[in-house]
């Protein structure tokens, strides 16, 4: 069996916060990039034959600032989204995955991304254009918040780091 390999990896972080409950970051493509103004995670293009664990964590880093050790897990949200890009004319695919922030961890924004906000699952879903990405948020929502289902998404680090 031949693997097929993703375009781009996708990363949504989440937290649970005392009296908020559970807050899912939202980046905002900062001007002068494609799709500027568009509430996101963080997403990027894998590089060469890089494994696709270990370009979702590189692009998590590049874009937040964020290390293994400042995660308490981390997850395959079993998603694979396709889409259709009109300027090449082709499908792209991504895979999606989600993290959990260690307590007092915060995330710093770079070039990519002009602002950040910790929204609950509803506001988050409310705030995402694409359907793919209002499905990633409920797949946090619903699966990874009790921790024997979240058992079965959970990736361990340990050879990534």
């Amino acid at each position: 069996m031949t693997p097929y390999r993703p375009d781009l990896v996708d990363v949504w972080l989440f937290r649970e916060e005392p009296g908020l409950g559970l807050r899912i970051l939202m980046l905002r493509r900062a001007t002068g990039r494609i799709l500027a103004g568009l509430w996101q995670g963080v997403s990027g293009g894998l590089e060469g034959d890089e494994r696709i664990v270990a370009g979702a964590l590189r692009e998590l880093r590049e874009e937040t600032g964020l290390r293994p050790a400042d995660l308490d897990a981390f997850y395959d949200l079993d998603q694979v989204n396709q889409f259709h890009v009109a300027p090449i004319d082709g499908i792209v695919t991504a895979a999606v995955f989600a993290a959990r922030l260690r307590p007092g961890v915060e995330a710093r924004l770079s070039h990519e991304h002009d602002a950040a906000e910790w929204l609950s699952p509803d506001e988050a879903i409310r705030r995402s254009v694409w359907p793919a990405y209002r499905e990633s948020v409920a797949r946090i929502r619903d699966h990874l918040r009790e921790p024997a289902m979240a058992a079965w998404f959970e990736i361990g680090l340990g050879a990534e780091e």
